[in-house]
């Protein structure tokens, strides 16, 4: 047994969540305060476009703030539409006794609160933690420093996350023999995979500098004959050929729905017939109102990426659109859950 791989005693799960759901009450606050989202929609009831339409706001953080609030049963969803809930109209509209906007008001100048107001505006992510010195999530990973922080912080994670990953998938996996981990990180999921399922080998494809810690962590582990690195651009460069699984964990939220439409499309191209796609994330439940702790998660990735967390039922389109049959989809820990696809 590698001992990085040894299961904890504990379950880590609602530290994550507290990391996570981190900034959370700044988007409830920006959204209940600045933008009156529950006073407006008691009064005109609407889909997603409606909206947006409604608050001057862009699609991507809009879908992010409506899931957040009818996962905190502020608002409800009937088919596409929404409308206000009993405790929304009784503690957050304005004229009723109980409005406690107030209360939250006093919260509206947070740094991070008024970074939602500009996403919301914008649809375009912030700068991480809103540190002045750094630019959105995307761009500071081109920095060494940073890349090697943030990357470290994925990592640790990962040996929970990537255990149960491999718990849930090594069945299907029984047959297959070379993994491409397309943007792996550490390539810490390549490892815990590899370790759980003896006939694979597994590469993982990042970009600089993210690589080169890549080759330091796999070495770390003991992992480096049977995972490498390979250096690309999952967007814009073709994904090596000589794969039959490619794994997807914690990358498809990054990103808006035309990048991860691209990536699915890259994998189809890349994947022989036959060839078993892994999809691992948080995700949103079929109506996109919960789970709690992914809302909440969703409106990190909101502000500091381009993406969010998508619905299972988005995810399922997704895969259909780009030739991939949806095998299953399985519940691992800490509100994460993987799709297991095969190439048609």
């Amino acid at each position: 047994m590698n001992p990085f791989f040894a299961n904890p005693t504990t379950d880590p799960s609602e530290l994550y969540r507290l990391r996570d759901g981190i900034f959370a009450v700044d988007l409830l606050t920006t959204a209940i305060v600045e933008f009156d989202v529950i006073t407006k929609l008691a009064a005109a009831p609407g889909d997603l476009a409606a909206v947006c339409a409604m608050l001057g706001t862009a699609r991507r953080p809009t879908d992010v703030m409506l899931t957040l609030l009818a996962a905190n049963d502020l608002i409800t969803k009937a088919g596409e539409k929404f409308y206000v809930s009993e405790r929304g109209r009784e503690h957050l509209m304005t004229g009723s006794q109980w409005c406690v906007r107030d209360y939250f008001a006093s919260l509206q100048d947070r740094p991070v609160a008024r970074d939602m107001a500009r996403v919301l505006r914008t649809g375009k992510p912030a700068n991480w933690s809103s540190a002045d010195d750094l630019d959105n999530w995307h761009d500071a990973m081109e920095d060494e420093n940073f890349a090697r922080e943030f990357t470290a912080a994925m990592d640790c994670r990962g040996l929970v996350l990537a255990q149960s990953l491999a718990a849930a998938v090594a069945g299907d996996l029984s047959s297959s023999s070379r993994m491409l981990d397309i943007g792996g990180g550490s390539g810490v999921y390549a490892c815990g995979l590899v370790h759980a399922c003896p006939g694979l080998t597994a590469s993982v494809l990042e970009k600089p500098p993210i690589d080169a810690i890549a080759r330091e962590a796999i070495a770390g582990r003991g992992f480096a004959d049977r995972v490498e690195v390979q250096v690309g651009d999952m967007l814009s460069d073709p994904l090596p050929a000589g794969f039959d699984v490619h794994l997807f964990s914690n990358v498809l939220h990054d990103w808006d729905i035309p990048e991860v439409e691209v990536l699915l499309a890259q994998s189809s191209r890349a994947l022989p017939s036959g060839g078993t796609l892994l999809v691992h994330e948080a995700f949103l439940n079929e109506s996109k109102t919960g789970p709690l702790p992914v809302a909440e998660y969703s409106a990190i990735l909101m502000h500091s990426t381009q993406g969010r967390c998508y619905g299972q039922g988005e995810i399922r389109s997704f895969l259909d659109a780009a030739d991939f049959d949806t095998v299953r989809y399985q519940d691992t820990t800490a509100d994460r859950g993987v799709f297991i696809a095969r190439k048609r």
